[in-house]
């Protein structure tokens, strides 16, 4: 099966947008993998929200499903991501976090040889990301993992703590609820100072785009970090 570029782009847009996405997700994965990386690469970076972090869902399907076929192919598009975020790539790396996050999650295999590499990013001693959107999306990504794949990210618990005072209140926020399924016990005084944090973010939750407050995602944490 072959698509012309615009044609396939077209297509893979259309999935992006439809309201049965996750039902049409098999779908995507049917098209033809080293076709559809590159319009989805594109997508990271779109500036309707919807559309980026369902591209981001899409990469880690559509790679898991390659990694199933073709590990080394699946290898080539995670170091992709990889180099968009090094500084002599000349580009910032828009939703290459969310989509490496994803990934990790979506396959085995591959969260074993990446995972770490995820946390580096995070890390001041590693290869920490300056720039505040993306470190939001290092720690989305941390926090996605965690969901699936706990042990492989419990090593982030201590790099995410200074996060959580951080003057961006999407990073705020976003350590809140990965230091909360990390289970993190001992940040419970910095939680608690967060329980008066009003300060409202878009974030990216269990599939969904919602508006939540970082006092919020500071309860849950702290509720989690008790069980």
């Amino acid at each position: 099966m072959f698509f012309a570029l615009w044609e396939l782009k077209d297509k893979v847009l259309d999935l992006l947008q439809s309201e049965a996405f996750y039902q049409r997700l098999d779908e995507l994965c049917q098209l033809p993998a080293r076709q559809v990386i590159n319009p989805l690469f594109s997508f990271l970076l779109s500036s309707d929200e919807e559309t980026k972090w369902r591209a981001v869902t899409a990469m880690g399907a559509v790679v898991a499903s390659l990694a199933e076929k073709d590990m080394e192919s699946a290898r080539v598009v995670v170091r992709r991501l990889m180099w968009s975020l090094n500084d002599e790539s000349g580009g910032i790396g828009w939703g290459a976090p969310e989509a490496m996050g994803e990934i990790i999650a979506s396959h085995a295999g591959l969260a074993k040889e990446y995972a770490n590499v995820m946390i580096s990013y995070v890390r001041k001693d590693g290869n920490f990301l300056e720039y505040e959107p993306l470190q939001r999306g290092a720690v989305w990504g941390i926090g996605r993992v965690a969901q699936v794949r706990l042990d492989l990210v419990q090593d982030a618990l201590p790099h995410l703590l200074p996060y959580l005072e951080s003057a961006d209140a999407p990073l705020r926020g976003l350590a809140a609820w990965t230091l909360g399924l990390l289970g993190a016990g001992g940040a419970r005084l910095h939680l608690e100072a967060l329980l008066r944090d009003e300060a409202r973010i878009s974030v990216y939750l269990d599939r969904r785009l919602v508006r939540r407050s970082v006092r919020d995602l500071a309860k849950e944490a702290l509720g989690l970090a008790q069980k």
